[in-house]
């Protein structure tokens, strides 16, 4: 593993979002003093981040229906080379918390998929558990890219074993599907729809604790170990989405650099891909301020919640930090150990900015670009190198990847100092000051032109036409985009009170996104 950071650094990522300037009004302040709404600054400097009181009184919230707080939720991460070998001691430890009369009834469920119960990490798990003298059962069907299907599976057989305590050993579909069965054990009579968010299900609140759940991520991309979200593909609707909710966050998060050893070359880019993305799109979110509707109730503040200082200081960090280390991925998978610790730490660092802030359009194009290519015809369908040529499958984070030049560009005159930011670390020390002299209008071309450049290096397909999609498909595409409302909601520019208008704007991004 790379040494400690210095206090130095520290303090550098914490300055990095001071002094940015207000993207409501320009002038620089704390965040947790911003009255967005008019920002009409009192002279009793009452902040815009309230606890409830009174609305009546001079002291309560600001007026209007946009939030005027915003939230911090990750789970506890532990990093560190031959970490996995503690999970045993962990589970036991959270089993002795347990009444004296109810321990001997504790049974742990590992979840992971038929690749990841092969490798070496599985063997560390177990011979982990049995030292602890554990009761488990493993449920390796987890699917990559899983659907309603195979969660209801893996909730069915959770629900008959009795499961208490929960280990996920994989990558995010692993860790998600963990999640999902947590949930539902947990709530014995619901349906899988009524957590899924809205408006393609219910969207309800997680009101209960959930069981104990450790994740151990196998690759460097999701974030999946930290955040409290969880994403499956409903083929009969052509498109994904997923549950969103802090009481889905793992307990434990263990990050361990020997677990992406065996990682493949493909797969590691595509993580390494949702890291960068995870973290460009949360920077760039709208402001907590500026989302709505404000929550009634604090439990139904949301945990994608828009742009905030402290997820800030995390995605711009992880941005900066992909950058540098994916195209090193790219050249050397296995041997570069520096590189593979540096994305691991990203992958986690953006799962706390991204979890509390949210992603946007990249992510949205991203659930029908990969749900439509299963259900074309096989003579239509892409297959991905690193993965089953029997399987149809547009990884993740090469679906977010492909509109991301357009997407960009079309975002930036929202804050042209942000893009202009995100610009400048593209770009590198010895070039950055190419952004410096760009007017604002010329900045989202240039940032365009720069997210090009850098999926070239790590062998991205060029546009949405490499992987078998046409001008015909732009009416589809953009009717699975907009379902995804949690996401889209974040998005800058987009007109979300005029259907017609955004319509055609997600048309026009799909349309540029054909070709690069």
């Amino acid at each position: 593993m790379p040494p400690p950071v210095s206090r130095a650094s520290v303090v550098r990522l914490l300055n990095l979002t001071s002094n940015q300037g207000c993207r409501g009004c320009g002038r620089t302040h704390s965040a947790l003093e911003h009255a967005p709404h008019g920002h009409s600054h009192s002279p009793l400097g009452v902040r815009g981040m309230a606890t409830p009181v009174d609305v009546k009184s001079p002291f309560g919230p600001p007026p209007g229906n946009t939030d005027y707080a915003f939230e911090m939720a990750a789970s506890t991460l532990r990093f560190g080379a031959h970490a996995t070998r503690e999970v045993g001691q962990d589970l036991s430890n959270m089993i002795n918390q347990l009444p004296a009369a109810d321990r001997s009834q504790a049974k742990i469920g590992v979840f992971t998929d038929p690749n990841v119960a092969k490798l070496p990490v599985m063997e560390v798990v177990e011979e982990s558990l049995m030292r602890e003298g554990l009761n488990w059962v493993t449920w390796e069907k987890c699917a990559v890219e899983p659907t309603d299907k195979s969660w209801q599976e893996a909730v069915d057989f959770s629900r008959t074993s009795h499961i208490t305590h929960f280990l996920a050993v994989g990558g995010g579909s692993s860790i998600d599907t963990a999640k999902a069965a947590n949930l539902f054990v947990n709530y014995p009579e619901a349906d899988l729809f009524d957590f899924i968010n809205a408006p393609i299900g219910k969207g309800l609140p997680i009101a209960k604790k959930l069981s104990p759940l450790i994740a151990i991520p196998t690759t460097a991309g999701t974030g999946s170990e930290t955040t409290g979200t969880a994403i499956l593909d409903i083929p009969s609707r052509q498109f994904k989405t997923g549950i969103a909710s802090r009481a889905l966050k793992p307990t434990l998060g263990i990050v361990d650099l020997n677990n992406t050893a065996t990682c493949p070359k493909e797969v590691a880019i595509s993580a390494g891909l949702d890291v960068l993305f995870h973290s460009l799109e949360s920077w760039t979110a709208v402001p907590y301020y500026d989302r709505s509707p404000r929550p009634s109730n604090p439990i139904n503040r949301p945990a994608y919640q828009g742009s905030n200082p402290i997820s800030d200081i995390f995605s711009r960090w992880a941005l900066e930090t992909t950058i540098k280390y994916l195209p090193r991925i790219a050249r050397d998978p296995f041997g570069d150990e520096e590189a593979r610790a540096q994305m691991l730490l990203a992958a986690s660092t953006a799962g706390i900015g991204f979890g509390n802030a949210g992603v946007h359009m990249c992510h949205a194009f991203s659930y029908p670009i990969s749900s439509l290519n299963k259900g074309r015809p096989k003579s239509t369908q892409y297959h991905h190198p690193s993965y089953s040529p029997n399987v149809p499958l547009i990884p993740h984070g090469v679906a977010v990847s492909l509109t991301a030049p357009a997407v960009f560009n079309f975002t930036a005159p929202s804050s042209p100092s942000r893009h202009r930011e995100a610009l400048s670390v593209f770009l590198g020390k010895e070039r950055a000051h190419e952004a410096d002299g760009l007017k604002d209008v010329d900045v989202g071309r240039k940032l365009s032109e720069e997210i090009q450049r850098f999926l070239d290096l790590v062998e991205v397909p060029r546009g949405l036409s490499k992987v078998g999609y046409g001008s015909g498909d732009i009416a589809k595409l953009v009717e699975g985009c907009l379902p995804q409302r949690r996401v889209l909601d974040l998005a800058p520019v987009l007109a979300k009170d005029n259907l017609a208008e955004e319509k055609e704007q997600l048309a026009a991004i799909v349309e540029k996104s054909l070709n690069w």
